[in-house]
């Protein structure tokens, strides 16, 4: 074996216009994949960190039917207390919960004791919300920072909404509510800040305390609209929801169906789809580079076996097995592939810390000066690299096979 290595080496080494020119293409086709897959990946990882750690959290619980009707978001869709105290012991044990938070969520009209506009309420527990949304007390624009999100009797307000009706911290405002039973009522509130969207201008969502959001809505029992989760690093959002789920199966309605639901972020963003779309172009690429290995080695390969006919059939007429041709050729494009995939790797990895040494920054919704920190993960590098070096032998196969049942007389007639 080691032998036959050494033959196609020397063999290679022949033709090296034209063995540096394949092994050149294989080399700007793994490059262009594995930095596209770091750069790709880093943005990925920093929308979803955005979504999920600025105000959605990584998976949620809600009674069933809440997600289908969130647009009005339906109080007589709240969790009453027991369920809710249910639940929450539930995720204090569950496996892969890191953090969880209630919150009660409903709409409200918004006035300045001028004008008046419809919001977004969140009712939060500032502190369990902070470790489910760590990013949310970096989207505070204005007013009070301190070691918690807000107090009783203060709110957070939408900065599309303060500007709207020209108002700041540090103001007296009011929301007024229809709780369950459709009677209305008001309570005034000091502006803590204003907060930038997570996702766009368009962003109407207010924060308060959750004993005020019980108070506005009057009531008596400590009900919850939803339970926000933070998982593990390690974890994944719809295996923790599947599991989750499977927990809360046995709490069940008068149908026979489960009570509860438990969404991962997927289910509940449309940035999904946008991270849909980054793995279906990284699956993209990948299908190009190995296009463009199969045709650049195939032909080498082709014009190998051609332009050594007479070679093969003296190699052929003084004994060699046809298996040892086979194994040949094909270890010739083992040695491409390798060659190619060891320059390709050391110029991408190079390339990835150029790129995260300048740190190129971004704008994600309101989100601005995001930095980029693209990183390869030695799975998808491990797994590219398998695939060049397995596509270059297979692309070798067809002209060692043709190379090994040359017959030796027509060869040696070659011209």
């Amino acid at each position: 074996m080691v032998k036959i290595l050494n033959l196609a080496a020397r063999n290679l080494l022949r033709y090296r216009r034209r063995t540096g020119l394949t092994a050149f293409l294989i080399v700007i086709g793994m490059v262009a994949v594995l930095v596209f897959v770091a750069v790709t990946g880093s943005f990925k990882s920093m929308m979803i960190g955005q979504i999920t750690d600025s105000f959605l959290g990584q998976v949620q619980v809600h009674r069933r039917g809440f997600v289908a009707s969130v647009e009005s978001l339906p109080l007589n869709m709240n969790m009453p207390a027991q369920l809710a105290e249910r639940v929450h012991k539930a995720l204090e044990t569950a496996p892969g919960v890191v953090a969880h938070a209630p919150r009660i969520k409903f709409g409200a009209m918004f006035s300045n004791f001028t004008e008046t506009t419809s919001v977004r309420v969140n009712g939060i527990d500032p502190a369990t919300e902070a470790l489910v949304s760590p990013l949310l007390a970096k989207r505070q624009n204005s007013g009070t920072v301190g070691p918690t999100l807000l107090a009783p009797g203060e709110i957070l307000v939408p900065d599309l909404v303060a500007r709207g009706l020209k108002v700041k911290a540090g103001d007296t405002v009011v929301l007024v509510a229809t709780n369950r039973d459709g009677s209305v009522n008001g309570k005034t509130f000091t502006i803590r800040g204003t907060l930038d969207s997570a996702t766009g201008p368009g962003g109407r969502d207010g924060y308060i305390h959750l004993d005020d959001a019980r108070t506005l809505l009057r009531l008596d029992q400590p009900e919850v609209t939803e339970y926000a989760i933070r998982i593990g690093g390690s974890e994944d959002a719809e295996a923790v929801a599947e599991r989750l789920a499977s927990i809360f199966s046995d709490t069940k309605n008068k149908e026979g169906q489960p009570i509860l639901e438990v969404h991962p972020w997927q289910k509940l963003s449309p940035f999904s789809n946008i991270a849909s779309m980054i793995d279906l172009l990284a699956i993209s690429i990948k299908i190009m580079l190995v296009a463009i290995v199969l045709v650049s080695v195939m032909n080498v390969m082709i014009m190998a076996v051609y332009e050594r006919i007479r070679e093969i059939g003296t190699i052929l007429a003084i004994g060699t097995p046809p298996g040892r041709i086979l194994w040949l050729f094909l270890n010739e494009g083992l040695l491409l592939g390798i060659a190619g995939t060891v320059a390709g790797v050391l110029i991408s990895i190079g390339s990835i810390l150029l790129i995260a040494a300048i740190g190129p920054t971004f704008t994600f919704g309101q989100q601005r000066g995001l930095v980029m920190s693209p990183d390869l993960p030695w799975m998808d590098m491990a797994s590219v690299s398998a695939m060049v070096i397995l596509i270059a032998v297979l692309a070798s196969l067809q002209p060692a096979w043709k190379a090994s049942k040359m017959d030796p007389i027509t060869a040696l007639r070659h011209v």
